[in-house]
């Protein structure tokens, strides 16, 4: 299968239909970088009238989890992958359309490089950062990915 937009929204929306519900959408990936955006609107607000956290997660989630996915796809070997740990810190209300980045990519090519010829899993953090339409970055979040072969 090749990655394309539709493909990898399709499978937000069948897979991760919460995400999908809340607006999370990805919007561009390379070998390099991932970008995802969420839209403040009636479903994913708090009482504050700002973006909900738990959907802010899901889409800077969701910038570093289809990088592993890419990462993967390119190793052509069965690969498990789980997220164990996350952290996250908010310097500004979440309003209007929020961009999430994630570019560590060779963070993701080694720990998967490792997995393959120790056999051994391997954990990798990896950040993503959300920015509003200033440019002006809201949070920045934090996910420790667990990478194994599969039996």
């Amino acid at each position: 299968m090749n990655w394309t937009l539709f493909k990898l929204n399709a499978f937000l929306f069948f897979k991760l239909p919460s995400a999908f519900w809340c607006g999370v959408r990805l919007k561009d990936i390379t070998p390099n970088s991932c970008n995802a955006t969420v839209r403040e609107n009636w479903i994913n607000k708090n009482p504050f009238n700002s973006i909900y956290f738990a959907v802010l997660a899901m889409g800077a989630e969701l910038t570093t989890g289809a990088l592993v996915l890419n990462e993967i796809k390119s190793s052509k070997r069965s690969i498990s992958m789980l997220v164990l740990n996350s952290k996250s810190s908010y310097s500004k209300k979440a309003k209007g359309t929020i961009l999430f980045s994630c570019n560590t990519i060779d963070s993701i090519k080694g720990a998967i490089q490792k997995t393959i010829t120790t056999g051994e899993g391997q954990t990798v953090w990896l950040k993503s950062i959300g920015t509003n339409k200033q440019g002006i970055v809201v949070t920045e979040m934090e996910f420790e990915w667990s990478i194994k072969l599969k039996a």
